[in-house]
């Protein structure tokens, strides 16, 4: 069994807008090619491999890894909503923590269908309907909308009446990250915005969310090669990247208390102090994160469910600037999903290269400074979420 599991190679491509996109297994090609390359290995060293998609036939992952090589290993399919990317990196640790191989290939890809995601598959039972049940328990009277919009618009409220906060947090949050991507050349989106024209924007769920506060689709794919110490020692991988520690949290009853429940924030506070407490470490000891802020309201009400700040003081982080360079915290140096888009298996993919890079010290003009740690959050709705802690031993 290895002690510790090493990222050695991460690759993506750009992401790209719906209908601008190469197909699937063409991208997955190219971000696993380049892992692979980064790792400096070949298709022939990976002795597992676990492939997140949603929006896909059954052995998606076989028809993109063909491609790459036919070499006879297993190949694992990931479903796991918004969060399969992560999954799959789960996954492929767990394969080289339990000893059963040393090296192993997490890879993500995506084509996504332009506007706001519904369901696809309306003859059978939405594995949301629990959740929107629920929503409609909460909040008869709620807009309608798409799930998502229903819920995540839900959340934005509630935390608004809760706290008490100015609503142009949201906005803020959106400036922020944009802010963010104009250094990052896997950014789709890179125009800079304003508060105001964020808030001005379209509304697309009243009262509070807008469309500048909602990450729009995208396609595209991304991989990260993991592996054993001695596999990396082997190799004399002088980048490798540790993780450090990472749990997997799904639903409890107490999710279902209010919205803001509903869309992950106990899964998250949930799978967060499980790696805590593997790592013997707290929010404190971090300075760069990856968070998943599908909407800005959810990287919001995600500030607190880290531990990033006290219940209702994200409004206070967000002013302070202790979201970005040079506060305390650097929150999606890479633009995050409000500027790179979201294709769903790849996203948590993504965040893992964008980490592994920052730790290398290798990010450019978007590095955060003195980075030893870097934490990962990949929400899926349904639910699960991934939390994974990057470092250095």
């Amino acid at each position: 069994m290895s002690s510790t599991v090493k990222v050695i190679g991460v690759g993506m491509v750009k992401f790209a807008k719906p209908g601008a996109h190469e197909p699937y297994e063409i991208m997955a090609g190219k971000a696993v090619r380049a892992a692979l390359t980064d790792a400096g290995i070949g298709y022939g060293d990976v002795q597992q491999a676990f492939a997140g998609y949603v929006f896909g036939d059954s052995a998606c992952g076989q028809a993109a890894l063909y491609r790459v090589g036919m070499t006879g290993i297993p190949i694992v399919n990931v479903n796991n909503n918004c969060s399969s990317g992560s999954s799959a990196l789960m996954l492929a640790r767990q394969a080289v923590l339990s000893g059963a191989v040393e090296c192993a290939l997490a890879v993500g890809f995506e084509e996504m269908r332009p506007g706001a995601l519904g369901p696809v598959w309306d003859d059978r039972t939405s594995p949301l309907m629990d959740l929107e049940a629920k929503l409609e328990s909460l909040l008869p009277d709620l807009h309608s909308g798409t799930n998502a919009l229903r819920l995540f618009g839900a959340a934005a409220s509630a935390y608004i009446n809760n706290t008490g906060a100015n609503p142009d947090i949201f906005a803020k949050v959106a400036v922020k990250t944009r802010r963010h991507a104009l250094n990052n050349p896997y950014a789709l989106f890179n125009k800079p915005l304003t508060v105001d024209e964020v808030m001005q924007s379209p509304v697309v769920f009243p009262p509070y969310l807008t469309r500048l506060e909602c990450c729009p689709p995208s396609c595209g794919a991304a991989a990260a090669i993991v592996c054993s110490e001695a596999f990396a020692r082997k190799l004399g991988a002088s980048r490798a990247v540790s993780i450090l520690a990472q749990a997997m949290a799904t639903d409890t009853v107490a999710s279902e208390r209010d919205p803001i429940g509903l869309v992950g924030a106990d899964m998250t506070r949930n799978a967060a102090q499980q790696v805590y407490d593997q790592a013997g470490i707290g929010p404190e000891d971090i300075k760069v994160l990856e968070l998943h802020d599908c909407f800005t309201s959810n990287e919001v009400t995600t500030y607190e469910a880290l531990g990033l700040c006290p219940e209702g003081g994200a409004e206070e982080m967000i002013n302070l600037g202790n979201n970005t360079y040079g506060g305390r915290y650097v929150v999606n140096p890479s633009g995050g999903l409000m500027s790179k888009g979201h294709p769903l298996g790849a996203t948590g993919l993504a965040q893992c290269a964008e980490l592994v890079t920052q730790l290398r010290g290798e990010a450019e003009r978007r590095q955060v400074e003195g980075v030893r740690i870097a934490l990962q959050h990949n929400l899926g709705l349904g639910g699960a979420c991934v939390v994974t802690l990057y470092g250095h031993d």
